[in-house]
Order: structure tokens, then C-alpha cells, then sequence
């Protein structure tokens, strides 16, 4: 018993420190993190939602006083023009006499009509212009500047016609009210000029737009920062969230090599094993296995999201068909025991760039995957393609016969601890992080995975990787 605790404590030990200064200097690098892509874009999308809402509200708001001003503006000069036009009315019959009605009256008296007339001439304004037509239509006398060239449209009724600037209006004269049937007398058209409210509406539109344009960079400057200082307290959970998980994969990796290398050394000397732990030692080792797993697995997703390094930039020149070869054929008993054909296309020679632990967990995991999900008797194929562009690279399909996933379960598949419920009823344990470690380790390596299916058909996933271009041998 003695030389087997100083066995076990002796693996322990050195398997402690030959891990031990890798790992704090991932640690620090761990803690070391910017802020990351993904609040960038909240934060972008954030802002632009709120400048957005705000620009619409102000805008909504700019078109309703635009109009109210314009609609008081236009009230304002059709009143004047109904004024003017019935003051000018009672010097209709006066002209059709052949008098002359230039000259201002005394004071304004109520007439058999029983309203006030005021004179027309101490209500016209420069913009404004008055013609007298019989009512034949024909022209008797005009008075001001503005005339609309256009002929006298009679009609019963207010009319208004416009024409660019100039505002028209024809009001019908009658003899008397008090007749009946009412004899028609003529017309009195008044012209108006609103030149002058263009322009007032021209100069509040011109405010308006300059005032938008420093509103919204107001907005928009406000709304970047109180952008900030809401998702603080959010991106610091978050981020606290992605330490607390790396610092705890790294710190129960140290704890379960410790039970595992002390049940492998128990394992090692069966005969100080009693026989009835030897079942106990078993489980313990496979919990143990199945632990240290989910904890490396921990890691490489909290490395993913705390580190924007890519391994592809620095790692080492890794022949990818080799990898994938090496893959299939250990997988084959596997395969052979389900009864699924596991086989791969002929694989040029291609290179990538990167971590070869990762890269074979990654193809690893789907290649798992779709043994796991495919039933006995079908297949699971693997193809590489190098395609020629700038940069170039290896796209990698794996294929099944399997289940497959329905269309609105597909943006859910890279989901972490998700998992379909066709594929949960097939495969019990797992962790349901097979899949998102592939993408991570995807994208750490500057690539994507892309998956398309169909339920009782199969899944196809896609590996893009950025490729070594080959060296093209010169030509004798």
C-alpha cells in the first residue's frame, strides 16, 4: 500500500506540473480580455434602433408642424381674399354704370343688405389684385398689381383656382337678397400673390432641417452613451459569467487528473484491488473520463469567447486529408458496430493552418455525431475540396443517411446544451456542447460551419478553413 500511494502520488505530481505553467499563462490570457465583437454589434444595433425611433418620431412630428403652419398660412390669406372680394362686391353695379370707384367713400353704412361694408380699397394689399366682370363675363374695370391671366370660370359657388404663386378667387354678385329668384349683377375675381407664405414655409422648412440635423447628432450622441451605460452592468455579468467558466474548467482539471491517474495506478495493481471494487473503480474511471471531457470542452468554449486571437495565424501547417484519414479509420470499429458505412471520397493533399488537437476534435465531433444519429445501414461520408480563391480554402462536407433536423430546429443546432428532440431520444448522455465546440473551434481557426437537412433524409455539414495556397513547381 505504501508504494502504491507513492505511485499514485508521484503521477499525480508530475502530470500537475508539466500542465501547470501552460495553463496559468492561458488563465491570465483569459483575463486579459477587450470587449468583445458581439456587444460591439448589440451596442451598434442598439444605437441605431434608438436614432431610428427617434429620427421617425421627429420627423412625424417636423410633417405635422409643417402642415399645421401651412394650413394657418393659407386659412388666413383664403380669409383675406373673402373679405376683400365681398367689400368689392358692392362697387359692382357702380362700374357696370360706367362710374368710377378709384376714390375711397367717406365712412363705411350699413346698406339695404344690413351688413357693414368697408371699403375695398383700404383692404387691398399690394400682393392683390381685383377685375369686375358683367355677367356675361366680361371684364369692367380692375384694380391693383396681380391679375390671374387666365378667363373667368362663372359658376355658382366659391371657386378657388391656383396657378404657381397666385391664388384665384371668383365670387358670384347678385342684385339683391331679398329677390327671388336673385338676379345676377356679375363677378368679382380676386388674385392673390403667396409668394410671401412660400417663402415663410421655405425658411421653416430650411430651420426645421438644420435643427434635424443637430437633433439627431444630439440623439444620436446621447443615445451612444446611455447605449454604454446600460449594457455595462450586462457585459460585466457576461464577461464575469465566461471567467468564472474558464477559471473554473482550469481549476477541475487539476482535481480530476488527480482521481483519474489515481484510479488508473489502482488499476494498474489489480491484485490490492478487492474483487468487489473492481465494478466501482470502472464507474469512477468513466465518470471521470466522461468529466475531464465536459471540463476541456469548458475550456475551449470559454477560450473562444474570451480570446480574438486566431490560431490559423500562428499555428503550425497541418495536412488536413491525413487528419480526416486518420479519423475515419479509427472511427471504423465504431462504425462496423452500428452496422453504418464510414467511408471518405479520394482527399487531395491540402494544408491549413492552425492547432491539430483542435482541428481533429472539431471533425471528431461531427464525424461522432453522425454516427450517433444515423440508424444501421446507412452511411456517413466525408469529402475535401480545395477551392481556388483568394485566399484559398478547405471546404470538408460530412454527410449522413441519419434522422435528420426540421427546418426550424437548424438555427438551434450550434446552440450550446441544445439538442433536438429526435436526437435526445436516440442519444442519451452527452452534453449537448459537440457541435458548438466545432464551431468555436471553426471560427478560432477564421472558419465557418454550415448545415442543411432534411428529416428522414440526412445532414450535410460544411467546414470552410482557410487553406496554405500550394506551391506550384516551376516549369522545365
Amino acid at each position: 500500500m505504501t508504494l502504491l500511494k507513492r505511485c499514485m502520488g508521484w503521477g499525480i505530481g508530475l502530470i500537475q506540473n508539466f500542465r501547470q505553467d501552460g495553463d496559468n499563462l492561458r488563465v491570465k490570457r483569459f483575463r486579459a480580455t477587450v470587449r468583445s465583437s458581439e456587444f460591439r454589434a448589440l451596442s451598434w444595433r442598439l444605437l441605431l434602433s434608438y436614432v431610428g425611433a427617434m429620427g421617425a418620431v421627429f420627423t412625424l412630428s417636423t410633417v405635422a408642424i409643417y402642415q399645421s403652419v401651412a394650413h394657418s398660412l393659407y386659412a388666413r390669406l383664403d380669409e383675406r381674399m373673402v373679405t376683400l372680394a365681398d367689400a368689392a362686391a358692392h362697387n359692382l353695379p357702380a362700374i357696370l354704370a360706367g362710374q368710377q370707384v378709384e376714390a375711397s367713400p367717406p365712412l363705411a353704412q350699413p346698406d339695404d343688405d344690413g351688413d357693414l361694408d368697408l371699403p375695398w380699397q383700404d383692404l387691398q394689399e399690394a400682393s392683390q389684385g381685383l377685375e369686375w366682370f358683367d355677367a356675361q363675363g366680361q371684364l369692367q374695370g380692375r384694380s391693383g398689381s396681380q391679375f390671374f391671366g387666365g378667363p373667368l370660370q362663372p359658376g355658382s359657388g366659391f371657386q378657388t383656382q391656383q396657378a404657381e404663386e397666385m391664388y384665384v378667387l371668383t365670387v358670384p354678385v347678385y342684385a339683391s337678397r331679398s329677390e327671388t329668384p336673385r338676379q345676377l349683377l356679375g363677378y368679382v375675381r380676386v388674385s392673390q400673390s403667396a409668394a410671401a407664405e412660400h417663402e415663410e414655409l421655405e425658411r421653416l422648412l430650411y430651420g426645421m432641417g438644420w435643427g434635424g440635423v443637430l437633433a439627431i447628432a444630439l440623439i444620436g450622441t446621447t443615445g451612444w452613451w446611455l447605449t454604454q451605460r446600460s449594457l455595462q452592468p450586462i457585459e460585466q455579468s457576461v464577461h464575469q459569467l465566461k471567467q468564472f467558466t474558464a477559471d473554473a474548467s482550469h481549476e477541475l482539471r487539476s482535481p480530476i487528473t488527480a482521481i483519474r491517474t489515481a484510479v488508473e495506478v489502482m488499476q494498474t495493481h489489480p491484485e490490492r484491488i478487492h474483487p468487489a471494487d473492481v465494478t466501482k473503480l470502472e464507474l469512477i474511471a468513466s465518470a471521470t473520463q466522461h468529466m475531464g471531457r465536459l471540463v476541456e470542452d469548458l475550456l475551449i468554449l470559454a477560450r473562444s469567447d474570451t480570446s480574438s486571437d486566431h490560431s490559423s495565424s500562428t499555428g503550425i501547417a497541418i495536412p488536413i486529408d491525413e487528419l480526416l484519414d486518420d479519423l475515419v479509420q479509427w472511427l471504423q470499429p465504431q462504425a462496423q458496430t452500428q452496422a453504418i458505412q464510414l467511408a471518405t471520397t479520394p482527399l487531395p493533399e491540402v494544408q491549413v493552418r492552425g492547432d491539430a488537437d483542435q482541428l481533429r476534435r472539431l471533425f471528431l465531433n461531427l464525424l461522432e455525431n453522425a454516427l450517433h444519429y444515423t440508424p444501421a445501414g446507412g452511411s456517413v461520408q466525408v469529402s475535401l475540396a480545395l477551392q481556388d480563391a483568394y485566399p484559398p480554402f478547405a471546404c470538408i462536407h460530412v454527410k449522413d443517411t441519419g434522422i435528420g433536423i426540421a427546418p426550424e430546429q437548424i438555427p438551434h443546432v450550434f446552440d450550446r446544451f441544445w439538442r433536438a428532440d429526435q436526437a435526445r431520444d436516440r442519444r442519451s448522455g452527452g452534453t449537448g456542447l459537440g457541435l458548438a465546440i466545432a464551431q468555436a473551434i471553426a471560427r478560432i481557426h477564421g472558419g465557418k460551419i454550415t448545415v442543411t437537412s432534411q428529416l428522414g433524409v440526412g445532414s450535410c455539414f460544411r467546414v470552410e478553413i482557410p487553406a496554405i495556397a500550394p506551391q506550384k513547381t516551376p516549369q522545365t
